[in-house]
């Protein structure tokens, strides 16, 4: 175990100005806190908070960081309290110590829901001073080291997932090569212990069959460059087995097609010498075509600069090179910490690379919960990325496989709001269009334009997600008691009783709702029906129920006049859903079902599928179309179609749709013979009145041997 005195020493090495008094004081005050616990592999509990100082040395960190660790547990674990911290080390000790000891039992949650709410914290705290994200990681990186000492093999695999799920990412966001390799390489064996077996000894082999191999590579690299007058200091590191696993599930390949397990890196004095040392590798070797990165041109969003190229190297070998400066290789290895700058001791990091944070508090501000939070930012950290330009040639980083809209929310979030079209390099595309390294991406918008429920199924960015997440839960909220309070008002005129809200509030409880909203929520989402609160709130009102005919149903509800439910306003997609089995428009006579958890789901009154509703006619209601549906609205109307089979008469088809102004969205033949075929046409159209005309043009052409509209 480490000396009081040689913990002092380390941080006074580098950073002489160091509080030598406070670090004593807090060496002592930590042994004498855990004086009496003992960790699972039987040490004194003292060895991991002093372990944990030990690793922010090696990172050269500030005296406050150091004393961090070592006071990190002390709050949780013993009977000290803050205000013992603050007292004996001041409030800025104190704020560290508080934002690490929320978090320290992050590792002990099974619960998920607990798990992702510390998550959030942890994003919170070290968005005030990332100094607590850095104590954090190195508590992780020592339990890690001492994993193997818990006895429970399920709680073994639960801290070893999470290390990959949580802290890696961050670790690799901050840049801190060797605690993200480290952590990957403890967490590996114990979540895939047979494939880190495997790869392990199949390096073994490796390593025994090219003994001398890699001293023979780096000579060479190094002659190389010394016959051109280039300094360079050049070495050579083999890849971590779960590097190595990731390419093979990546590329989907096995071990033996992997020809670059080891990596070069020539580290020269200035940006001029990479790009040159670059030019003399490729005029020398081979290179293998398309693993070539520009990381210094495109940083990475953690700030890691290198120029990375694959070659067929000396001894045949294939190789991957990295070339960086000596700035930039600190930056590689260190991260955060090897550009430590604080505003006035408020621990905030400034620069670029620090983007992703804001990107996180963005989301954070945007979930509904510490579930989604987690989702998202699991989205966010854990992709490779793409960079794209926007007209003015400002970069952003992006998600790999991100669209149009990422991109509109990337450079600001009421851009993505507001996003109705894209350019990708001059060219118009579909908002879906995947986006890749060197797009350059101009947005349209309009303050008439929000954001659609269809984006998520092709937005990929934790940012987007979350926001258009928040609009389509606001909207379906809003849209949800909308609905509700006509239903409920409709109910109360079918029995013959005069609405009054009042009545509401005597019966909040029974629906375990806090307020009339709540209520009107439930019975927009259709959890309660109407009928249910006119028979608590009028008393001696009984519901008959019988089973009836869809048709005798429909005739009934027809004959409420002025009754019917208006869904104008009620997006598609929220509060309200088009019944895929009639596909209704507007101008057919239509009614509602109230399906449960979705709303109304709107069918034609001679849909074959109300039938199936025939017990429940206290679901049906009566729903109108939006007197400006016909305005403004797009729907969609299938028809069959059963055509002679001659050339060009799907062209005709087209045609004829086309200059009855409607649009197919889909096509598909179900029947072909020698003399005809048959298929189903979605078409969009204004209302019902737009298809019929499209269909008696159709009926005109003497290649349609037959066409009508599909009901079911």
């Amino acid at each position: 175990m480490m000396q009081q005195s040689e913990l002092v020493d380390r941080v006074k090495s580098y950073d002489p100005g160091a509080d030598e008094e406070a670090l004593n004081r807090a060496y002592v005050f930590s042994m004498e806190a855990h004086s009496s616990q003992r960790r699972a592999s039987g040490d004194a509990y003292f060895s991991h908070p002093l372990e944990v100082a030990g690793i922010l040395t090696r990172l050269k960190l500030d005296g406050a960081s150091i004393i961090t660790g070592l006071l990190h547990d002390t709050v949780e674990d013993t009977i000290a309290t803050l205000g013992d911290i603050e007292a004996q080390f001041g409030p800025d000790i104190a704020r560290l110590v508080d934002g690490v000891t929320k978090l320290s039992q992050i590792e002990l949650q099974s619960d998920h829901n607990r798990q992702a709410e510390n998550f959030r914290k942890l994003v919170l705290a070290m968005s005030e001073d990332i100094r607590v994200l850095l104590v954090k990681l190195a508590d992780r990186l020592h339990n890690m080291r001492t994993l193997k000492f818990i006895a429970d093999p399920a709680k073994r695999h639960r801290i070893a997932a999470e290390t990959l799920d949580i802290y890696v990412p961050l670790t690799e966001r901050i840049g801190i090569r060797d605690w993200k390799d480290e952590l990957e390489g403890l967490a590996f064996p114990e979540l895939n212990p047979e494939a880190h077996g495997s790869i392990t000894k199949r390096l073994a082999f490796l390593r025994h069959r090219g003994t001398g191999i890699v001293e023979k590579v780096i000579n060479e690299l190094h002659g190389t460059l010394v016959e051109v007058g280039v300094d360079a200091e050049v070495s050579g590191r083999e890849k971590t087995p779960y590097s190595i696993w990731c390419k093979m599930q990546r590329r989907n390949i096995g071990f033996e097609q992997l020809s670059d397990i080891m990596a070069f890196r020539l580290v020269v004095d200035s940006v001029e010498n990479c790009y040159r040392t670059l030019g003399i590798i490729h005029a020398k070797y081979r290179i293998v075509p398309g693993r070539f990165k520009d990381n210094i041109s495109l940083p990475k969003s953690n700030g890691y600069r290198s120029l990375h190229t694959c070659v067929i190297g000396p001894e045949n070998q294939r190789i991957e090179i990295q070339i960086r400066t000596r700035a930039m290789h600190e930056i590689a290895e260190y991260g955060v910490a090897a550009h430590w700058r604080y505003k006035q001791g408020a621990g905030q990091v400034e620069g670029e690379q620090y983007r992703w944070l804001q990107e996180l508090l963005e989301i954070l501000e945007h979930a509904s919960g510490p579930e989604e939070f987690l989702e998202h930012t699991k989205l966010e950290m854990f992709t490779d990325q793409a960079f794209c330009f926007s007209p003015k040639g400002d970069l952003y980083a992006l998600p790999q496989n991100s669209t149009p809209v990422d991109f509109a929310y990337a450079v600001h979030s009421e851009i993505g709001d507001t996003c109705t079209g894209a350019k990708v390099n001059g060219r118009v595309v579909p908002l879906r269009t995947k986006l890749i390294n060197g797009d350059q991406v101009e947005i349209t918008t309009s303050r008439d334009q929000t954001p659609s429920p269809t984006w998520l199924s092709f937005v990929v960015s934790g940012k987007a997600r979350a926001r258009v997440r928040r609009y389509v839960r606001s909207q379906q909220h809003e849209q949800y008691v909308r609905l509700g309070t006509q239903i409920v008002e409709q109910a109360f005129t079918r029995g013959g009783h005069d609405f009054d809200e009042k009545k509401l509030l005597d019966v909040l409880g029974q629906f375990h709702c806090e307020s009339v909203d709540d209520l009107y929520f439930l019975l927009g989402e259709g959890k309660v029906a109407g009928s249910d609160v006119v028979e608590l709130t009028e008393p001696g009102t009984r519901r008959r129920r019988r089973k009836t005919s869809s048709k005798k149903i429909t005739e009934n509800v027809a004959k409420r006049d002025g009754q019917a439910l208006s869904i104008r306003g009620l997006i598609p997609g929220m509060a309200v859903h088009f019944a895929n089995c009639c596909h209704p428009l507007p101008g057919d006579r239509i009614l509602g079902i109230v399906t449960t958890g979705k709303g109304v789901t709107v069918h034609t009154d001679d849909c074959e599928t109300l039938e199936s509703f025939t017990d429940m006619p206290e679901r049906w209601l009566d729903v109108s179309w939006d007197e400006d549906a016909t305005a403004t609205g797009i729907y969609v109307g299938r028809v069959n179609i059963v055509l002679s089979n001659e050339p060009g008469v799907l062209g005709m088809i087209c045609t004829v749709v086309g200059r009855g102004g409607g649009n197919i969205s889909n096509l598909k033949i179900t029947s072909r013979s020698p003399e005809f075929f048959e298929l189903h046409l979605d078409i969009e159209v204004k209302n019902a009145g737009q298809l019929t005309d499209i269909v008696a043009a159709l009926r005109l052409d003497p290649v349609v041997n037959s066409v009508m509209r599909l009901r079911g």
